[in-house]
């Protein structure tokens, strides 16, 4: 075992550890903003779901992966169209549900 990383075990590449630094970014940036701004009294949306912005975020990151998977499954790369759909996505998330 000489040599090796305890992470050897995951192929880290430049995108994995951007992805995963993407997502503690928004965890980080949630919490500051309900530090700034207190509101996390749940909302009534389109869905008919009470979401908090703990939710909204869950969803969104939810959704946008469903929305690369599929990219890449039906079109391939690069990924630059999904990932303006799925920003476009998030922002309705926040916005209406």
């Amino acid at each position: 075992m000489q040599g090796t990383s305890v992470f050897a075990w995951m192929a880290w590449t430049w995108p994995t550890a951007a992805f995963f630094a993407f997502i503690v970014l928004c965890l980080v940036g949630m919490t500051v903003w309900e530090f700034r701004s207190p509101g996390g009294a749940p909302r009534h949306g389109i869905l008919g779901l009470d979401t908090t912005r703990g939710d909204r975020l869950f969803i969104s990151l939810l959704g946008s992966a469903f929305i690369f998977l599929a990219w890449l499954g039906l079109v391939g790369t690069p990924l630059w169209a999904p990932l303006v759909i799925a920003v476009l996505y998030a922002g309705a998330v926040f916005r209406w549900v």
